[in-house]
């Protein structure tokens, strides 16, 4: 299968189950399909961006020798809001190594704390920083805070995931 000709082909659950399936654990597919997420065109990093979660959620082994990348992704200003949220998501299901647990974390916690970012952004960014807190009662009890500064302004998406993370608000 031609990965790039299926992402244009056709943007469905459907179609990303099939590149999904193809992919498997084959490293070289799965870097056919990075090449397109971390690609210059929008449209294509879009659609590979919902392949690369269900990738790194069945076989997170895959996404490791891409961290690097990613991460410098979500650090930049510049990026598309998308693509951050598609990372955020992304590394919500895989374990991150603790030599980029600190990046990921401040970057993470930058995006929960910019209310101009969109709410699924701070949301899957609030989770990512959270799993990286978990066993660090101050920097979770930090995040907390920051996470509850504009309970005016939360989504009821945003409210039902501080809740499932942190308790009431």
């Amino acid at each position: 299968m031609d990965i790039r000709a299926a992402l244009l082909k056709e943007h469905s659950k459907g179609q990303t189950m099939k590149i999904v399936d193809h992919i498997g654990s084959d490293p070289e597919r799965f870097r056919d399909l990075m090449d397109c997420f971390l690609g210059d065109s929008y449209r294509l990093s879009q659609r590979a961006a919902w392949a690369v979660t269900y990738c790194a959620e069945k076989d997170g082994d895959l996404i490791k020798p891409y961290l690097k990348r990613l991460i410098e992704q979500l650090e930049r200003h510049d990026a598309h809001p998308a693509i951050r949220r598609n990372v955020a998501r992304t590394l919500q299901f895989i374990e991150i190594p603790v030599r980029y647990r600190g990046r990921v974390f401040d970057a993470c916690y930058r995006l929960v704390e910019d209310i101009r970012q969109p709410v699924a952004v701070r949301v899957f960014a609030m989770t990512v920083a959270a799993q990286i807190a978990a066993n660090e009662k101050v920097l979770l009890d930090e995040l907390r805070l920051v996470a509850s500064r504009h309970q005016d302004r939360m989504s009821a998406g945003f409210k039902s995931r501080f809740r499932r993370l942190f308790g009431p608000i």
